[in-house]
């Protein structure tokens, strides 16, 4: 009796680690590459996200970054990014729900600086919908 009651537990909690995640429940992503800075210029563009090499050129000479555009294979991943006019900050977290929206989540000083800084994270784009619940950008 008691093998058949943990045989039981044991198909239970396998079953539960193969199980996709509920309604509800979120998946941890990971976050793969990240580049940090600041940026001078407070109306410079902030997007949630960048979906091509081209929109991250962009952004990287918007933002007057030196050193080469990094390379990124759109065609798996995405760009997310987290920005802060505080001095310090950090991309925490990326997380994506049942939905198919990825919510990304970044811990800040609350000091206020001059321009903003920026933390820019490599993510899978499997089964990414939306970022922070705005569609994905074509760039």
């Amino acid at each position: 009796m008691s093998r058949l009651l943990v045989c039981g537990v044991v198909a239970g909690l396998a079953l539960a680690a193969v199980a996709p995640p509920a309604a509800g429940q979120e998946k941890k992503v990971e976050i793969t590459r990240k580049w940090s800075g600041s940026v001078e210029d407070d109306k410079a563009p902030k997007p949630e996200c960048i979906t091509s090499s081209k929109g991250l050129e962009a952004v990287w000479k918007a933002w007057k970054v030196k050193g080469d555009v990094p390379k990124v294979d759109f065609s798996k991943h995405l760009v997310v990014a987290v920005y802060s006019p505080g001095s310090r900050l950090n991309l925490d977290k990326a997380t994506l729900d049942h939905q198919g929206d990825l919510t990304v989540v970044g811990l800040g000083t609350r000091d206020i600086r001059p321009g903003f800084r920026y933390v820019l994270g490599v993510v899978s784009r499997e089964g990414v919908k939306t970022v922070n619940k705005k569609a994905l950008p074509k760039q």
